[in-house]
């Protein structure tokens, strides 16, 4: 197999559609077909299931697109790092960052990356804690922010921030910042929750058990935002880290307190693989990344946040 196969079979698992992948790897038709066929043919297996609906991926086809996909953006990180600019740190660098925090995050890191380090290509992807923790096992990432991890076999942990978890409600509830809620008095109101598996879906349901409180599920949703969206519409509250709210504090639509009776916390650290060379552009994104964290709790813009280094 060679690289035109492979890219071929990662547009095609991609778009689903063999007429799709030609057009955005400038191709004819007729050659990505072929370059598909060749690959099937020296695997002896079926890559594609040709269906009405376009190209679906059988199993084999989905694994073989999944590590090629990883080979792929390891020759373009090569490439990028063998061929620098006199002086300039370059290269591809992948982070994670939690849903809950990419807004405060994303836009800084973003900006200072393509001001002062132009060489690197800066990519970026926001998921649950489990979902970024998985993908930085699989080495699709770089490094990651992850939630209430002290370490794993494969993953060094560097305390940043320990954060309090707020209770959200729509503004005509008048939540205060500087008053916390009781917990029992969030359970008194049907609550959006996080899907199950998403980690805090555990902590609320740790903390309610802990207060001794019995939650009226509403609504449960894998999406921030859309709790948010349904808070404001009048669903219900919802709870909520302080970072994820940072932002709706000066709206009309929300307001929000920390909750107490019990407090519940988590910490948050940027996580690293433990195996291989760590190139350069990576150590100085993390740096970056992390330096735009400090800055947003001493700030204040990351509210009922310390720094772990300062607890």
């Amino acid at each position: 197999m060679d690289l035109k196969q492979l890219k071929a079979l990662v547009t095609v698992v991609e778009t689903g559609s063999v007429t799709r992948a030609a057009e955005l790897l400038h191709l004819v038709q007729p050659a990505v077909t072929r370059q598909i066929r060749a690959l099937e043919h020296e695997l002896g297996v079926p890559l594609f299931d040709r269906t009405h609906q376009g190209m679906r991926p059988t199993k084999a086809g989905a694994a073989l697109a999944d590590r090629a996909r990883r080979a792929l953006t390891e020759l373009d990180r090569a490439r990028a790092e063998l061929t620098p600019a006199a002086g300039a740190v370059t290269g591809i660098v992948t982070v994670g960052l939690l849903e809950s925090a990419a807004e405060l995050l994303a836009e800084p890191l973003a900006r200072t990356v393509l001001r002062d380090h132009s060489g690197i290509e800066l990519r970026i992807q926001t998921a649950y804690s489990g979902h970024l923790q998985q993908w930085l096992d699989d080495g699709d990432l770089d490094l990651s922010l992850l939630y209430n991890l002290t370490g794993s076999p494969s993953l060094n942990a560097t305390p940043l921030v320990r954060e309090q978890l707020w209770a959200v409600a729509p503004a005509s509830f008048g939540l205060d910042p500087k008053e916390p809620v009781r917990f029992a008095e969030v359970a008194a109101h049907p609550i959006i929750m996080p899907s199950p598996g998403h980690g805090l879906h555990a902590l609320i349901t740790g903390a309610a058990r802990r207060a001794g409180a019995e939650l009226d599920t509403a609504i449960q949703t894998n999406s921030m935002s859309l709790q948010k969206q349904l808070v404001r519409s009048g669903q219900g509250w919802t709870i909520l880290p302080a970072v994820g709210i940072a932002g709706d504090l000066d709206g009309q639509a929300l307001s929000a307190a920390p909750l107490c009776a019990p407090e519940v916390r988590r910490s948050i650290a940027l996580g690293t693989p433990r195996s291989g060379r760590v190139p350069a552009a990576v150590e100085l994104v993390g740096r970056v990344l992390v330096d735009h964290i400090r800055a947003a709790v001493q700030n204040g813009r990351w509210p009922s946040a310390v720094l772990q280094d300062e607890q």
